[in-house]
């Protein structure tokens, strides 16, 4: 992964920050950042994640205090999937920080509704949503298991993305040394290879942190409750939503509802892809971030 070009580091150039998913690292975000040179970025561990301290619960507002936090004065929010939705809050709730959105994988309501009536929204039902809370609770590394094969769907190399997944996976047993600097600063373009360390870590066998294993089934909760539809028409900063056409964790209907409701958005569909955009189309994502941060 290139190193930061300090003459494009100026400092009215916004920080591009990037948010992973549910159960995952920043590595996730290694393979966009390496088609990225030059820019300026961070990568924070979400709460309870790759060694982060956890959450004060599950809602919303919880995850998001501590990232705030972590804010640059102008940045340019780009969320997968949990930390797509997670995007959307922090531009609702600090929107002098940022300057422009783009979902990967991402929706305001990750649980579908009655999508037959008129303010309905597409989404994984509801029954599996609380199968994989059930799940995780019973077998955190099983449901795991399931969890990364179902992200796999609608990818053209199921076995191949399964284990870049893996290789990105918060490890349930991970033990955050005293000296390890705080997740949230870590990692950034100056220390490049933090992620590409990270990225070939893969997960533990042994039992599972009762308390780590407590922030991932908070993660779930979030997930089961969130909904932001409301407070899309109050997002105007410009978005990008960038989608896999087969994503079968997010359906492609949901980003186009979602690119409908707020109110400066457009979408991109990969075709022939699903859920795993950062992993099996990274330099695409990177070609269409550079577009929008540059526009």
């Amino acid at each position: 992964m290139s190193t930061i070009e300090p003459q494009r580091a100026q400092a009215q150039e916004p920080t591009i920050v990037f948010l992973h998913g549910w159960a995952m690292t920043p590595a996730v975000w290694a393979p966009v950042i390496a088609h990225l040179p030059g820019r300026r970025w961070i990568a924070p561990a979400l709460p309870g994640h790759a060694g982060a301290p956890a959450a004060a619960g599950a809602e919303l507002a919880h995850w998001v205090e501590p990232l705030i936090r972590a804010l640059p004065p102008a940045t340019i929010l780009v969320g997968w999937s949990l930390g797509a939705l997670l995007a959307l809050e922090l531009a609702h709730r600090a929107p002098q920080h940022v300057t422009g959105l783009v979902l990967v994988g991402g929706s305001a309501r990750f649980v579908a509704d009655d999508s037959a009536v008129a303010d309905g929204w597409p989404g994984l039902a509801a029954e599996t949503v609380a199968a994989f809370r059930a799940g995780f609770a019973d077998d955190p590394h099983a449901t795991l298991k399931r969890f990364l094969a179902l992200q796999c769907l609608g990818e053209p190399d199921r076995r191949a993305t399964q284990a870049l997944l893996g290789a990105a996976l918060t490890p349930l047993a991970e033990a955050r040394p005293a000296d390890r600097p705080a997740a949230a600063d870590q990692p950034t373009n100056d220390e490049p290879a933090a992620a590409e360390r990270s990225a070939t870590t893969t997960p533990p066998d042994d039992a599972p942190d009762p308390t780590h294993a407590a922030a991932l089934a908070d993660g779930l909760a979030l997930l089961a409750a969130a909904d932001l539809r409301a407070a899309l028409p109050g997002i105007t900063q410009p978005s990008l939503l960038i989608h896999g056409e087969h994503d079968a964790l997010m359906p492609i209907a949901a980003a186009r509802r979602l690119a409908q409701a707020l109110p400066r958005a457009r979408l991109e569909t990969l075709a022939g892809s699903g859920h795993a955009l950062p992993l099996t189309r990274s330099a695409d994502c990177a070609r269409l971030i550079a577009e929008f941060a540059d526009a």
